[in-house]
């Protein structure tokens, strides 16, 4: 199933050293007799998907956990990305708003979120008789503060783009050469992400923070954050793209925008999109 040299999109190869990778990446997938993918649409979720499809073909199976944390956006991703790549994929649903630990948004709120999804994961693979369990973090988010990590090491959850020593920039590439659509799809990462740690998560705020972004990207802006301040909006932008918010049309049409969509201030952060930039908070304390 998996081909040597599949076609290469604008004649783009990645480096020796990521096709390197790589290979080592598809012989751990080998050795599996199969695997339950975590699978979010995300650029780093989908590679890792679609290598287990083309190691493992059905006995690879893609789960994707729906709640009010996943985006509406997110879930058309997934869905488009599963039917173009005949992927073996399910949707399952996650109660994490049920556990007032992850309610509660303190800064483990990820470890609370991935606790219940390999719960949830866990209990698929007895039912369908897989032995094991994989996510796509990569060789990069060992550097950022993902308590996530830390629920995936209890419950024995395989990390192969980690084991192969995968980068960001090295998956895109690879995904890119694999003509896969996602590969330059901008970071993503659940609604919940939004809000300031110790600001309650509720199903009716991540709404309104669904309904800003998609204003947002109805502006044709690619990366980007709103991050709710009780009825403050701190809308990030990407500095490649943060020249034209600057203009005095487009700030106002962002401003009118958001307010239509619930907020009653909105602002443009000055130091644009970061990815974990509510972390920043975290080092002061």
């Amino acid at each position: 199933m998996y081909e040597a040299h599949p076609p290469r999109p604008n004649g783009a190869w990645p480096s020796a050293v990521a096709l390197a990778k790589q290979e080592k990446l598809f012989a751990s997938l080998r050795s599996l007799d199969g695997v339950l993918i975590a699978f979010s649409g995300g650029t780093d979720s989908a590679y890792l998907a679609w290598a287990a499809h083309q190691v493992l073909g059905g006995r690879a199976l893609s789960v994707t956990a729906i709640s009010p944390s996943y985006s509406a956006h997110d879930r058309e991703i997934a869905a488009e990305f599963t039917a173009a790549t005949g992927l073996r994929h399910e949707w399952i649903e996650t109660h994490e708003f049920e556990n007032p630990l992850y309610v509660a948004n303190n800064p483990d709120r990820c470890y609370h979120c991935k606790e219940e999804l390999f719960d949830r994961m866990e209990a698929l693979a007895r039912d369908r008789g897989f032995a094991a369990i994989a996510y796509g973090v990569n060789a990069d988010d060992t550097h950022d503060f993902r308590p996530g990590h830390r629920a995936a090491a209890e419950h024995c959850v395989l990390a192969p783009l980690l084991d192969a020593e995968l980068t960001k920039t090295e998956i895109r590439a690879l995904a890119r050469h694999a003509g896969l659509s996602i590969w330059d799809r901008p970071a993503s990462a659940c609604l919940s992400s939004r809000l300031p740690y110790g600001t309650l998560v509720t199903p009716q705020l991540l709404s309104l923070v669904e309904r800003a972004e998609a204003e947002i990207r109805a502006m044709d802006f690619r990366q980007f954050r709103v991050r709710a301040h009780g009825d403050l909006a701190r809308v990030e932008i990407t500095a490649k793209e943060l020249p034209r918010a600057l203009s005095a049309g487009m700030l106002a049409e962002i401003s009118a925008r958001l307010r239509r969509a619930g907020f009653a201030y909105v602002t443009l952060d000055m130091e644009g999109y970061r990815q974990g930039s509510l972390n920043e908070t975290l080092k002061s304390r």
